[in-house]
């Protein structure tokens, strides 16, 4: 059983307005581990974050950072924990290099030149270290948030939407920089918009909408036990509509009448495509190919979201 590095306990935040943010999220991360928490605008991920960086103050609940509160040992917490917002806030007027050490001495590390070289250089930052802050990129400026962020050395880092507004040759080299840390043990806490993201990287993935955990799992086992699988036949001649004699397999016709889309379940033991292969031929409608898809993470989420909706 892997060690336990952030667990939360019933925490939940409720504004004066009356808006519940977060419902009594319980969860817990394990260290050197990738969790991607998915979920639309709004949804309570930033509010979860920035409850356990200190940032917002919880309505209740608890938070323990390897073992220990994080609201009565804050200092612990605090030199453990990494923060990479969404909002690109940095100094304007200092140069890359000391906008990092900084960072470090805000925690009370001693000053280490090398550290700062071996992570602007991995960031891709070290031709750059002299260059004023406002005279950088959003893409620079990103990286420039990330070695702030990992200067103090932190076990825990919170990357909140970190490829948002940058360009795919970026997001690129931040996915190979995540999986780095995953190497050296840091546990990496990633919200995102792109599902293939997720997809790409995570250990595990957390659904959150509107304000309430709907799914935690491996990301192979929520594709299993939630992705289903469509099988698509491309038929020779279109039909109109469909038969009633293949009723009981719920098809839809797609492509204007070419094609008959069939979804099930993988890992049941009898998904009826036999039965329906054979109803076809009895029935007269011939095929030219077939097609099979597995649904993705996005298909996943939307499903969750959607049937968490309707639930409601």
């Amino acid at each position: 059983m892997s060690e336990i590095i952030l667990s939360i306990r019933g925490l939940h935040k409720e504004y004066g307005t009356g808006v519940k943010a977060l419902k009594s999220v319980d969860l817990d991360i394990r260290k050197g581990e990738i969790f991607a928490l998915l979920g639309p605008n709004g949804a309570g991920k930033t509010t979860l974050i920035n409850i356990i960086c200190g940032i917002v103050t919880a309505s209740g609940g608890e938070v323990l950072v390897e073992g220990k509160n994080w609201q009565t040992d804050y200092r612990h917490a605090r030199a453990r924990i990494g923060l990479v917002p969404q909002e690109l806030t940095t100094d304007a007027f200092e140069p890359v290099s000391r906008t990092v050490a900084f960072s470090r001495g805000l925690f009370g590390k001693p000053r280490d030149d090398a550290r700062i070289e071996e992570l602007l250089k991995r960031l891709s930052l070290w031709d750059k270290r002299k260059t004023i802050m406002m005279h950088l990129s959003g893409g620079m400026k990103r990286r420039v948030m990330i070695a702030k962020a990992l200067s103090h050395e932190p076990s825990i880092l919170f990357l909140d939407e970190p490829t948002a507004g940058v360009d795919v040759e970026l997001r690129r080299d931040m996915w190979d920089l995540v999986r780095q840390l995953r190497s050296d043990r840091t546990t990496v806490i990633l919200t995102t918009h792109y599902i293939e993201e997720a997809e790409e990287m995570a250990d595990r993935v957390g659904v959150i909408s509107r304000g309430e955990l709907i799914a935690v799992d491996e990301k192979q086992a929520l594709m299993a036990r939630l992705g289903k699988k469509t099988l698509k036949i491309m038929l020779v001649e279109p039909l109109e509509t469909i038969p009633p004699e293949l009723s009981e397999w719920n098809l839809a016709l797609e492509d204007d009448g070419h094609q008959l889309c069939y979804q099930f379940d993988s890992h049941a033991e009898r998904t009826g495509i036999a039965s329906l292969m054979r109803r076809l031929s009895d029935l007269g409608i011939a095929y030219k190919d077939l097609a099979t898809h597995q649904s993705s993470l996005e298909d996943i989420f939307v499903e969750l979201v959607h049937g968490e909706r309707a639930s409601a």
